[in-house]
């Protein structure tokens, strides 16, 4: 995480990206006002901290969920509520069903039935990410969700809209006040709540985690696989949350329609970047790639091997493609079948109510 979101609220958005949605709004933030609760405030609960993962980005021993705090906000994740036409909810685009994902389809289905420019990525482990969308255009969790909620194409709201809904309701004031001892919602505690549900999305329970705790060890054909792995993939998938976060062109086109990384920097070595997505539940989040062009691994590795195009911003590393024989991708396929978390799918704790 950039030091500007550590030790504090850190509520930055890059400039770009906010010109790119077209947003003129002035997110006002309430943490330094002082406010006396009108109840007490739930008592936290513990941030579950896989022992083999790295320090979460987010501040989480600064800003802990809480029970109140996390049931808050699965309320306002799975609510129409947050949309401009009441349609459409954050699980309309990151289903449990597929790992917090978009329902299989290349791009997601906004309000008005308007569709959106890129793959709906899945939102597990964002705890661990210091950046989010695509193309990074946002580095700290709390203003995520600003993205999707002003997107004209996704919900289409604005943040006084949806806090007027909130303060018109006795039910969400009663919820905000059992959550942050607030009489009047706001846009601070409305993002932490968000954030305290998403913070506890977190996928590490499939084999390849059991392995990792000892519980559990390979067959031939996987432990052969995660050797390709290691050789192919683990440079830019770097475990144990299978992605290192860089951007890289990865050869997709020669003229990217969509420039990636680039809208935010206006650097010209980032035309056509995008973010490394993680591989956990790779089997469960197609398609693939930010426009959700590839709908099977499969094509995913025909590409690595004989379709990279070559650009001015190609990853070096791929200039000669990642070569692979059949052997080596029916014993990848079967190692990426180990990141295969399904405790996720069924989890009712993050599950609608």
């Amino acid at each position: 995480m950039p030091a500007s979101s550590k030790g504090g609220v850190g509520y930055f958005i890059m400039k770009a990206f906010l010109s790119i949605l077209g947003i003129s709004l002035v997110v006002t933030f309430s943490s330094c006002k002082k406010k006396e609760p009108t109840i007490e405030v739930a008592k936290e609960v513990s941030f579950y901290q896989p022992e083999y993962f790295p320090t979460p980005e987010y501040p989480v021993d600064q800003y802990p969920v809480t029970t109140a705090g996390f049931e808050l906000g699965k309320d306002l994740f799975y609510s129409t509520l947050l949309s401009s036409d009441n349609t459409i909810s954050c699980a309309s685009c990151h289903a449990q069903t597929h790992q917090f994902a978009d329902h299989n389809v290349a791009l997601s289905v906004g309000v008005g039935g308007l569709t959106g420019t890129r793959n709906a990525p899945a939102i597990f482990n964002m705890a661990w990410q210091p950046y989010f969308m695509w193309d990074g255009g946002v580095n700290h969790l709390d203003m995520f969700h600003l993205a999707p909620i002003t997107s004209p194409v996704e919900m289409n709201e604005t943040i006084p809209g949806i806090l007027e809904k909130l303060n018109n309701s006795q039910e969400w004031k009663a919820k905000f006040a059992n959550a942050f001892g607030v009489s009047e919602v706001t846009d601070y505690e409305l993002f932490k709540a968000l954030s305290q549900f998403v913070l506890m999305i977190t996928s590490d329970q499939s084999l390849y985690d059991d392995v990792q705790r000892g519980k559990a060890v390979f067959d031939a054909d996987q432990q052969a696989g995660y050797d390709v792995f290691l050789a192919k993939c683990a440079s830019c998938h770097t475990e144990p949350l299978f992605t290192n976060y860089a951007f890289i062109n990865n050869g997709l086109d020669q003229a990217p329609a969509d420039s990636g990384r680039f809208r935010i920097t206006q650097n010209p070595v980032d035309f056509g970047k995008f973010k490394v997505p993680t591989l956990r539940n790779v089997l469960f989040t197609y398609p693939y790639m930010h426009d959700g062009r590839f709908f099977t691994i499969d094509q995913v590795l025909d590409h690595y091997d004989h379709g990279i195009v070559a650009s001015p911003t190609l990853a070096p590393e791929l200039s000669n493609g990642i070569p692979i024989s059949d052997t080596e991708r029916f014993q990848l396929k079967k190692f990426l079948e180990t990141l295969n978390d399904y405790e996720l799918l069924s989890s009712e704790l993050i599950a609608e109510p």
